[in-house]
């Protein structure tokens, strides 16, 4: 990939279940002080930031043009804004392409969510389906989801008790991470005693409601040695989407996750993926969805997703040391929290979760019902 990029430095409040008392604008000014305060830049036209990319959505912050609001923040009175409204991840490959174009040499990315204020995150995933044909039967994200892991479990033997390790790994995994200081930690039996969302799906296997912001400063590779003494470089990306449709769908495929990490892992020059990274992150919105897109992204056997976990796949290939999502972060934010996570990792900066020595790491994300959309993202350091 030409003219390297890298992440010069990382910035997020903490992902709380309901910050009632905090504007938008008030979470974002917590993440982008911090930033400008490591890199020492700000958005004079001369050497300043070059581009503002925000990550937000209409639906969820209740308003139309969601990022209006947060321009004076991000600096788009002074400079170029634009707004990534998918899964947070894309706004990485957004300033990516930006600065690999020669269009700017630095750019801001911060992203915010509040599920919290909104009456149920099920009704703002329901405006995702088509309105004539899936909405009247009341489809949602966790409902897909569902369908999709009854599906895989047949697939993948992947049992309750499976399930229930996930979470309770993630609970005790985020105990390390002062980002997510309102996480449960809940034992198997806990887990397995939690009511039915959408069978085999669980109440505890699902990543819970909560607020946050998250950011970044991305800059070409003479810029970022400038602002800062160990870049994360960004060497490898690659998304994909899917149908539409579920019923277009074999929804144990993983042909997005396949299609998306094959692109990145190319763009990186990986040819044999498995044993290559130091530390894993994965979007993993629900319990079952950590083992499935392990195997989506071939780092793990196809349909060994439940003898993966019981065997201590999960702590052996250092997946999700943050907790997850299922520690609670925004659905919107989900991939660009795990690119953040890997990146503290990189740069020796990941406190009592640090995995010694971790030079290379993937960050994932995920949209849509089912996995329809991932992006696969493939960071590394000197």
């Amino acid at each position: 990939m030409a003219r390297r990029v890298g992440i010069c430095a990382v910035a997020q409040t903490t992902y709380q279940r309901d910050k009632w008392h905090e504007r938008f604008q008030g979470m974002a000014l917590e993440v982008l002080e911090p930033l400008l305060e490591k890199t020492g830049l700000d958005f004079s036209e001369e050497q300043g930031i070059g581009m503002s990319i925000s990550v937000s959505d209409d639906v969820f912050d209740a308003r139309t043009i969601s990022d209006n609001a947060m321009t004076d923040v991000l600096g788009a009175h002074m400079r170029c804004e634009e707004k990534v409204a998918q899964e947070g991840i894309q706004a990485l490959y957004y300033g990516l392409a930006a600065i690999q174009s020669g269009h700017v040499d630095v750019v801001l990315v911060l992203g915010h969510c509040k599920e919290s204020q909104g009456k149920s995150r099920n009704m703002v995933t329901h405006l995702a389906f088509d309105p004539f044909y899936t909405r009247p039967v009341g489809l949602d994200f966790t409902a897909a989801a569902g369908m999709q892991a009854q599906a895989y479990a047949a697939a993948s033997d992947v049992t309750d008790d499976h399930l229930a390790e996930v979470v309770a790994r993630a609970g005790r995994m985020a105990r390390m991470n002062p980002a997510t200081p309102e996480t449960a930690v809940y034992s198997r039996e806990e887990v397995l005693a939690s009511p039915m969302l959408a069978d085999p799906i669980r109440a505890h296997h699902a990543y819970p409601v909560s607020d946050g912001a998250v950011g970044m400063i991305l800059a070409a590779e003479d810029r970022a040695r400038d602002i800062c003494a160990h870049p994360v470089w960004i060497t490898g990306v690659g998304n994909c989407m899917d149908s539409f449709f579920l019923g277009d769908r074999d929804l144990t495929s993983n042909f997005a996750l396949k299609k998306a990490a094959a692109r990145a892992y190319r763009r990186a020059g990986i040819d044999t993926p498995r044993d290559t990274f130091d530390v894993i992150e994965i979007s993993d919105q629900y319990a079952y969805q950590q083992p499935m897109w392990m195997e989506g992204l071939g780092l793990v056997d196809e349909g060994r997703g439940g003898a993966w976990i019981a065997g201590g796949g999960p702590d052996a290939m250092k997946v999700n040391r943050s907790g997850g999502m299922l520690a609670g972060n925004p659905l919107l934010l989900g991939g660009l929290v795990r690119a953040a996570e890997v990146s503290l990792q990189l740069m020796g900066q990941a406190g009592d979760r640090q995995v010694a020595d971790a030079r290379r790491g993937l960050a994932h994300g995920v949209m849509g019902p089912a996995g329809q959309f991932h992006a696969v993202a493939i960071l590394e350091r000197d």
